[in-house]
């Protein structure tokens, strides 16, 4: 068009958006099987996988199950598998002691996956020790009833000997504890447990979004975990975080939730040079699930382009549930 400002438009963005071949050929950023990790659930005591209602299509594993799902990740070219273990009720006390029993469901779980994939997928625990408490906080209580930092490290170092003892390639501290990363990663260097990766939770938030995780793990949390996870209104507080993450020792660092937090994550990512990873928690996934089966939304194109979001603001690695489903589509 001729103007007698002169001829516009001299550039046409456009001409880069024309085909699908041309946008895929110009894409800045590109999500890949091996960007992701697979959160699994593994129930004790049960003889078939029980659907978890506020995530449909995830389900808590037996453990034959678990082992089928973790062969399908690996063959759909998954990286790894994040284990989080649910005991049984009854097994559940104050100092969350099924955690760091050998043949506790966390463990066995490790050992059969292990067997089953070898080091075909990087298999990831989940050390904390909400699901084992019958308080359902990450630590030990003190009389207070307050969470005791100090006691709750020491059982942070037991769990990790019995998870790597399992088998385990990476731990993942998540329960937020100060000075957890440091003894985590002293108790695998000082039981020969070299070899064992940590990944921090750095950047854990106190979020409404985890609710439908307290289904999925059968979670006995009365009241929060406010005094111990991040304020959501802070953000320099979790470089703060990272920086005491490294200098512990973690091999890599994470920002949980992703999608309200990609300011956070794209901090972190700019800030390091570790691996990130960000974890789109049970939340998320239940909201575009939920919208998709209202029909408000196109849930596959929804999937992919929050995996995008995430990738694009820095992330290495994408903990989903929808791992499996979504590398077989890319």
């Amino acid at each position: 068009m001729s103007t007698s400002y002169g001829t516009f438009p001299g550039s046409r963005p456009r001409r880069l958006r024309t085909t699908p071949a041309m946008r895929r050929m110009v894409a800045e950023h590109r999500v890949h099987p091996a960007d992701l990790i697979l959160p699994a659930f593994v129930r004790e005591g049960i003889g078939e996988p029980v659907p978890i209602s506020a995530m449909p299509g995830v389900v808590q594993h037996t453990r034959d199950t678990l082992k089928k799902a973790a062969v399908e990740a690996m063959e759909a070219g998954v990286a790894g598998i994040m284990l989080f273990g649910v005991p049984e009720d009854a097994k559940k006390d104050a100092l969350g002691t099924a955690g760091t029993d050998p043949d506790g469901i966390l463990q066995v779980a490790i050992r059969d996956v292990r067997a089953e994939v070898g080091d075909g997928l990087v298999i990831m625990s989940d050390l904390c020790l909400d699901e084992f408490t019958d308080h359902g906080h990450c630590g030990v209580l003190d009389e207070q009833g307050r969470v005791d930092n100090d006691a709750t490290l020491e059982r942070y170092a037991e769990m990790a000997q019995v998870q790597a003892d399992a088998g385990v390639h990476v731990v993942g501290p998540s329960g937020m504890m100060d000075g957890q990363i440091g003894v985590i990663r002293d108790a695998l260097d000082q039981t020969g447990h070299e070899d064992v990766a940590v990944l921090a939770y750095t950047a854990k938030y106190a979020s409404a979004f985890y609710g439908p995780f307290r289904e999925a793990v059968g979670s006995s949390l009365q009241g929060d975990r406010k005094t111990y996870q991040q304020d959501p209104a802070n953000a320099r507080e979790s470089l703060r975080e990272l920086a005491l993450d490294l200098a512990e020792g973690a091999d890599m660092v994470m920002v949980k939730p992703a999608l309200p937090y990609l300011d956070i994550l794209a901090k972190v990512a700019d800030a390091v040079d570790v691996p990130v990873a960000a974890y789109q928690i049970s939340g998320e996934y239940a909201m575009v699930e939920a919208a998709a089966a209202n029909g408000w939304i196109d849930r596959d194109r929804a999937i992919m382009e929050t995996l995008t979001g995430i990738k694009r603001a820095g992330a290495n690695m994408i903990l989903t549930y929808w791992a499996t489903e979504a590398a077989r589509q890319l």
